[in-house]
C-alpha cells in the first residue's frame, strides 16, 4: 500500500527539495497529504469502534450513529466556509488553527465521560479537520499556475492515494488501538497527527499575508458573514432532518427552504458572494459532479459503516477482524488509483465506477450470518474498485471545472456534498439497522444502496459534458483540458 503511494509520488517531475521552475514544491507535499488524511482517518477509524462505543455507554446503533453524523455535520459547514478564507488569506493560518483544534477534539475525546461529550467532540474534530483538503487542492492550483503545467496528475492521483491509503490504515489501526488500550486510543491518536500537521505546517507551508485590495480595503471586508450564516443554518436543519427523517420533525425542511431562499437571495446581491450562485448555477457540469459525489458517498459509506457493524454483530467478528476485512476494500481502491491514476478519461472511470458499485451491492445480498470469509472478502474486493476510480475521477474533475479563483471553497463543497451522503448513510443504517446490525437489516440496507448506485449510473450517462474533461490538448498532449467555466 505505501509502496504504491511511493511510486505515485516518484513519477512528479524531479527538482530540488524547494522544487524547480517547471516542477511541484515537494515541501508542499508532507503537509498537504498528512492535512488531507485528518478527516479520512476519524471517518474510517470510527466504523470499529461503534460498537464498543455503544457497549461502554449502553447505546444502540442509532445513537451511536450520532458519532458519524456529528463530524460530517460540522464539516460539511466547515469546508466550503474554510475554503472560502483559504481563498482570501492561502492555505498556512487556517491549516495552522484547524490542526490545533484536531489535537485539542482528540483530548476531549480521549477524556469524554460520556456519549454526549464524546459527540462534541467528534464536532470539534469536524471544524478541526476541515481545512487540510481544500488547503491541498488551493496549493495544487497555485503550483500548476507557477509551473505552467495545467494538469498536475501526478500530484493529484497522490492526494487521492493518499486519502485511501489512511483509509486502509483507519479499520485496522482502529482495532489494533482498541485492543491495546480500548476505544478511547481511537480519539487519543488525533493528538500525535495534530503535533506533526503543526510541525510540517509551520516549517513548510509558504506565509502568505494578506494583501490590500485595489481601493485600499482589507481582503477581511469580502467576508460575507451572512452568507455564511444561512448557508450554515440552512445545513443543518436539512441534516438534522436527514438524522431522524421518520422523527415527524417536518418543520426542520420548512426552515432548510426558507433559510436557502434568504441564502440565494443574499448571494445574488452580494459584492463578494460567499458562494457565487450565478457562476455556479451557470456551472452545470459542476453541479453534476457535486450530485454524482453525493450518491457515491452514500453507497461508500453506507458499505463502510453498514458492513462493519454487520459483519461483528451480525457475523460475529472481534472489532479487530472486522477491521482487516476492510483491508482489501482500500488496498484494492489504492491499486486501482496508482494504475489509472495519469489516464485522461474522467466519464470512462465513472461509468466503471458505478458498474462495480452495482454489482458490489448485490454481492451484498447473498451473505448471511455463516458465509464463508471468503465471501465477505469478494464483497469487499468487489467494491474497492468503484472506490478507487470514483474518488480520483470526481477529485479531478472539480479541479478542471471548478473556477481557480474559487478552488479552495469549490473543493470545500466537493466535500459538502460528500459528507452529505456520508450523513444519508448513517442515517439509512440506523433506520435498517435499529438496535442491532443483523442480516435482515444489511439486506435492506443493500437494496437502498442498489437504489442509489443506478441512479449514480444513469447521472454519469446522461452528462454529455464529461466526454470533454480528459480531452488532451493540441499544444500539450499529457494535459488534461483547461478549467470550465462557462460564464466567464
Amino acid at each position: 500500500m505505501t509502496g504504491s503511494l511511493t511510486r505515485v509520488l516518484r513519477r512528479l517531475r524531479p527538482g530540488s527539495a524547494k522544487g524547480s521552475a517547471d516542477g511541484f514544491d515537494r515541501r508542499l507535499l508532507a503537509p498537504m497529504m498528512l492535512g488531507s488524511v485528518l478527516n479520512p482517518v476519524n471517518s474510517s477509524i470510527i466504523s470499529v469502534s461503534l460498537v464498543p462505543i455503544g457497549a461502554a455507554f449502553g447505546a444502540p446503533p442509532s445513537r451511536t450513529a450520532w458519532l458519524i453524523s456529528a463530524l460530517y455535520l460540522a464539516t460539511s459547514i466547515g469546508q466550503p466556509v474554510v475554503g472560502r478564507l483559504i481563498d482570501l488569506f492561502g492555505p498556512r493560518r487556517l491549516f495552522l488553527a484547524g490542526t490545533a483544534l484536531t489535537g485539542a477534539a482528540g483530548v476531549v475525546g480521549m477524556l469524554a465521560p460520556n456519549l454526549g461529550v464524546l459527540i462534541a467532540a467528534r464536532v470539534l474534530l469536524g471544524f478541526g479537520t476541515c481545512s487540510g483538503y481544500p488547503a491541498a487542492m488551493y496549493l495544487i492550483r497555485t503550483e500548476a499556475r507557477r509551473t505552467g503545467r495545467q494538469s498536475p496528475a501526478g500530484v493529484l492521483t497522490a492526494l487521492a492515494v493518499t486519502t485511501q491509503t489512511i483509509a486502509v490504515i483507519g479499520p485496522s489501526l482502529g482495532g489494533l488501538l482498541i485492543g491495546v488500550g480500548g476505544w478511547r486510543a481511537t480519539l487519543a491518536v488525533n493528538i500525535p497527527l495534530a503535533a506533526a500537521g503543526l510541525y510540517l505546517g509551520a516549517r513548510r507551508l509558504p506565509a502568505t499575508p494578506a494583501s490590500r485590495r485595489d481601493d485600499g480595503r482589507h481582503p477581511v471586508s469580502d467576508l460575507d458573514l451572512p452568507g455564511m450564516g444561512l448557508f450554515a443554518v440552512a445545513l443543518v436543519c436539512l441534516l438534522l432532518f436527514l438524522m431522524n427523517p421518520r422523527g415527524g420533525d417536518w418543520y426542520l425542511l420548512l426552515l432548510t427552504v426558507a433559510a436557502a431562499a434568504g441564502f440565494t437571495w443574499r448571494e445574488l446581491r452580494a459584492r463578494q458572494p460567499f458562494i457565487d450562485v450565478r457562476v455556479l448555477g451557470g456551472n452545470l457540469p459542476l453541479l453534476a459532479t457535486y450530485a454524482r459525489t453525493l450518491l457515491a458517498y452514500v453507497v461508500s459509506y453506507a458499505f463502510l459503516y453498514g458492513y462493519t457493524q454487520w459483519t461483528e454483530e451480525g457475523r460475529g467478528l472481534s472489532p479487530s477482524q472486522a477491521g482487516l476485512v476492510q483491508l482489501p476494500l482500500f488496498a484494492t481502491a489504492i491499486v486501482v488509483s496508482t494504475l489509472t491514476g495519469r489516464r485522461q478519461a474522467i466519464r470512462s472511470k465513472l461509468l466503471v465506477g458505478a458498474v462495480g458499485q452495482i454489482a458490489a451491492c448485490g454481492l451484498l445480498l447473498l451473505l448471511h450470518a455463516h458465509s464463508p470469509l471468503w465471501m465477505l472478502l469478494a464483497v469487499v474486493i468487489v467494491l474497492g474498485v468503484p472506490q478507487g476510480l470514483n474518488n480520483l475521477a470526481l477529485q479531478n474533475a472539480v479541479f478542471h471545472q471548478a473556477d481557480g479563483e474559487r478552488m479552495g471553497s469549490s473543493a470545500g463543497l466537493l466535500r459538502t456534498f460528500g459528507y452529505l451522503g456520508a450523513i444519508i448513510a448513517s442515517a439509512a443504517g440506523g433506520t435498517f439497522f435499529g438496535q442491532r446490525a443483523d442480516t435482515d437489516g444489511l439486506h435492506h440496507l443493500a437494496a437502498f444502496m442498489l437504489a442509489i448506485s443506478t441512479l449514480f449510473l444513469a447521472v454519469t450517462v446522461v452528462d454529455r459534458s464529461l466526454r470533454r474533461l480528459g480531452a488532451p490538448r493540441k499544444d500539450d498532449a499529457p494535459a488534461e483540458t483547461e478549467p470550465q467555466h462557462p460564464d466567464r
